[in-house]
């Protein structure tokens, strides 16, 4: 089932309860985030305030009014140098998930990248999640980086892989 007829605006404040249920929902399945506990929508409140939408926006992909996905564009080491490096996150509600949502924020990114002077993106993502890997894979990201059993998720060691792609002005 693909996901039709929607759209994909700037995240506001109100957003921000369904963005912490779709985060939070992936917590219990230990391969999309580090996080091993519920967060708190007033926890997010510094991290949403931190995105703009010149620079390192904050995307919800809304269908029938309601927020299906999220995607957002964070500083990567927080250093001048690196301005022109973002993070992409993306989070799928679990209704949405296999219906092409990820890849039409990626594609979104992608597009919007120029205007943001975003040169490179970079992604975080365990070892073993594959589903976001061969979805990153598929729009030519590729691996730059390996760090090896550096999480642990239930007494398990976990790899994070560094993904990267180059941006063309």
């Amino acid at each position: 089932m693909a996901i039709e007829h929607h759209q994909i605006d700037y995240a506001v404040k109100e957003d921000l309860p369904a963005i912490v249920d779709i985060y939070n929902s992936t917590i219990s399945g230990r391969m999309v985030t580090a996080d091993l506990e519920p967060v708190t929508i007033e926890s997010r409140i510094p991290w949403f305030e931190e995105h703009t939408s010149d620079s390192r926006p904050l995307w919800v992909m809304r269908k029938n009014g309601e927020v299906a996905a999220w995607m957002s564009f964070q500083s990567f080491y927080g250093r001048p140098a690196y301005q022109g490096t973002a993070e992409i996150s993306i989070y799928v509600a679990e209704k949405y998930r296999g219906t092409g949502a990820g890849s039409i924020l990626i594609v979104r990114a992608l597009k919007e990248c120029p205007r943001l002077k975003v040169s490179n993106l970079v992604g975080f993502v365990f070892g073993h999640n594959e589903p976001s890997l061969k979805l990153l894979a598929k729009f030519g990201f590729e691996q730059w980086g390996l760090l090896p059993a550096v999480a642990e998720l239930d007494g398990v060691k976990r790899d994070l892989v560094i993904v990267g792609r180059a941006i063309e002005s």
